[in-house]
C-alpha cells in the first residue's frame, strides 16, 4: 500500500472506531530531546487521534442532578476503552504493512514532580517524581500534530469541540503526509476558565493549573456547587468554611487531608476520582466559544440553558 493510501485508511480506521479528529505531524517538527525519541527512536511520524467528550456527558453535573456520567464515560471509558481500541487498531493497520506502530496515552498515575498530582486520578494511586522523559507532552504534541491550540487554562482548543475531546498518539516509522499546524484563534483570554473554577486554582494572570488546588476541588471541596455536601462537611477542619467556599489555599499535605475527607460520590473503576466539578474551566470556556459562534460543531440549542445555580455558604454554618 502507497504512504498516501495507508494515510487515508488510518483516517478512516480511526474514524469507524470513534476518533472524531486524525491529524499528523512529521517527526521533525519536535525537538531532538522530545521523549518520543526515547520512546521510539525511529519516529518518523507522530498521529493524533481526537475523542468528542459528548455534550450530554456533562448535563447532570451543569444541572446539579446526577454526576456519574461524565467521569465514568467521559473519562474512564474513553481512557480505557474507547481509545485504547482505536489505537490498537490504528497500530494493527500500520503494523499490517509491514511498519512499526507504538500507541500512546496518558499515564495519570504517573507524575514527573515529587510534589505533584493528576487531579482525575485518586491521590493515592498517583507516582510521584517518575516518567519526566519517557512520557510525551501531550498538550504540545498535540498542537504539533495540527489538532488545534492552547487555551489560557492550558487545554487544548479545537475548532469542532473548543476544550472538550481527549486524545492519544500513535508514533510510526512510515513517513506520512502531515497536517498544518493551526494558528491560535479560538482563545481570547476571557478569564472565564479563571472565574470558573469552583477552588480558584487557575493563575489569573498566567493560567498556570495548580493541580493539588484542582484537585481537592475537581471531587467536589466547594460546597456551593455540590449538592451532596452534608451541612457539617468537615467538622473536623479549622478552616471548613473556606474550604467549602473554596476560598482556602492548600498544599500537598492539606489537599491530601480534604480529599481523604471528601465522601461524597462513589469512587470510579481504575483509580479515577468522582469528578464534582464537571472541569468546571473546560465548561465555561466551551459557553464563551459557543456564544462567540466560533465552534464549527453547531447544536440546536445552546449548551446553557439556564442561569448557574449555587448554592449559599449560610447553608453550613
Amino acid at each position: 500500500m502507497k504512504t498516501t493510501d495507508l494515510r487515508e485508511e488510518i483516517i478512516k480506521t480511526a474514524k469507524e472506531n470513534a476518533a472524531d479528529i486524525v491529524c499528523f505531524a512529521p517527526a521533525s517538527r519536535f525537538d531532538e530531546g522530545d521523549p518520543i525519541f526515547k520512546i521510539f527512536p525511529e519516529t518518523k511520524t507522530v498521529i493524533c487521534l481526537a475523542f468528542r467528550i459528548l455534550r450530554g456527558v456533562c448535563r447532570g453535573i451543569e444541572e446539579g442532578t446526577t454526576y456519574y456520567q461524565y467521569p465514568t464515560m467521559g473519562v474512564e471509558t474513553m481512557e480505557e476503552t474507547v481509545m485504547p481500541i482505536a489505537s490498537l487498531k490504528v497500530c494493527n493497520l500500520i503494523e499490517g504493512e509491514g511498519f512499526t506502530a507504538l500507541p500512546q496515552r496518558r499515564h495519570y498515575t504517573i507524575v514527573a514532580g515529587e510534589k505533584d498530582t493528576s487531579p482525575e486520578m485518586q491521590h493515592t494511586s498517583v507516582f510521584r517524581g517518575r516518567g519526566k522523559e519517557v512520557q510525551m507532552n501531550f498538550e504540545k504534541s498535540a498542537v504539533l500534530c495540527g489538532l488545534g491550540e492552547i487555551g489560557f487554562h492550558g487545554a487544548v482548543l479545537t475548532d469542532e469541540f473548543g476544550p472538550l475531546q481527549r486524545y492519544c498518539f500513535v508514533l510510526t516509522d512510515a513517513e506520512l503526509d502531515a497536517d498544518e499546524v493551526k494558528k491560535p484563534h479560538l482563545c481570547d483570554k476571557c478569564g472565564e476558565c479563571v472565574r470558573g473554577c469552583p477552588g480558584h486554582a487557575i493563575d489569573e494572570k498566567t493560567g498556570k493549573v495548580d493541580k493539588w488546588q484542582c484537585a481537592v476541588y475537581y471531587d467536589g471541596a466547594c460546597g456551593l456547587r455540590n449538592p451532596f455536601m452534608a451541612p457539617d462537611a468537615y467538622a473536623n477542619f479549622k478552616n471548613r468554611l473556606e474550604i467549602i467556599a473554596g476560598e482556602a489555599k492548600v498544599t500537598p499535605e492539606t489537599a491530601a487531608e480534604i480529599l481523604n475527607a471528601n465522601v461524597f460520590y462513589p469512587t470510579i473503576m481504575q483509580g479515577y476520582q468522582a469528578c464534582m466539578c464537571g472541569r468546571a474551566c473546560d465548561t465555561e470556556c466551551y459557553v464563551h466559544l459557543e456564544e462567540k459562534g466560533v465552534l464549527a460543531k453547531k447544536f440546536h440549542d445552546k449548551f446553557r440553558k439556564r442561569p448557574k445555580w449555587s448554592f449559599k455558604i449560610e447553608d453550613f454554618e
